[in-house]
């Protein structure tokens, strides 16, 4: 597999915001957007035995499994292995790509960049926002437990201002949305 990184940290976006967790990082992606903040082009190639030994060394019972997109290079045995050590798996991901046959994980984050979801179970849908322009709509026919509106950071202070309150304006206009702020980069954390 190949894997960009593996790291101890706290779960900064999304519902469970400042949950330690183990991030395992897949490198590539089948899609180029703009405005992603991941460098995960540069990987190590590792097993599954690689993988589960660096999982390990973390006291964490929550994995999520990242990207790139993971759904590229997720396999069962992998899911399997972490569920027997006892793992809670939450996967990020773009859902152009269905998980693969047994992949059974604990929660599915999906974030759509407009292309078609290939996903049967979404658990939460986070957006990342970038203007009040932004069509909406077009995610009104997904169902999650939880809706979730994620600033984009623009690098750019008086751009992110101005999305942040336009984000705000929105779930607040539409409040089965919840504001979903990257933590970690507000504490410095990874």
């Amino acid at each position: 597999m190949l894997i960009n990184e593996i790291f101890y940290s706290l779960q900064g976006e999304g519902h469970f915001t400042g949950t330690p967790a183990v991030f395992i990082r897949f490198s590539g992606c089948n899609l180029k957007c703009s405005f992603c903040d991941t460098k995960h082009e540069r990987y190590s190639e590792m097993t599954e035995d690689d993988i589960m030994r660096e999982v390990s060394k973390y006291p964490a019972e929550h994995v999520v499994i990242t990207g790139g997109e993971p759904a590229l290079q997720l396999t069962q045995t992998l899911v399997d292995r972490l569920h027997a050590a006892g793992k809670f798996i939450q996967i990020e991901t773009n859902g152009t790509a269905e998980l693969p046959e047994g992949c059974d994980v604990d929660w599915i984050t999906c974030s759509p960049k407009y292309r078609p979801v290939k996903l049967e179970r979404i658990d939460e849908l986070k957006v990342v926002f970038r203007s009040s322009e932004q069509d909406m709509s077009q995610y009104d026919r997904y169902t999650a437990s939880i809706y979730s509106l994620q600033p984009c950071d623009v690098a750019d202070n008086k751009a992110n201002a101005r999305i942040l309150n336009d984000a705000i304006d929105y779930c607040l206009a539409h409040p089965k949305w919840r504001l979903s702020l990257q933590t970690h980069k507000m504490i410095n954390v990874r």
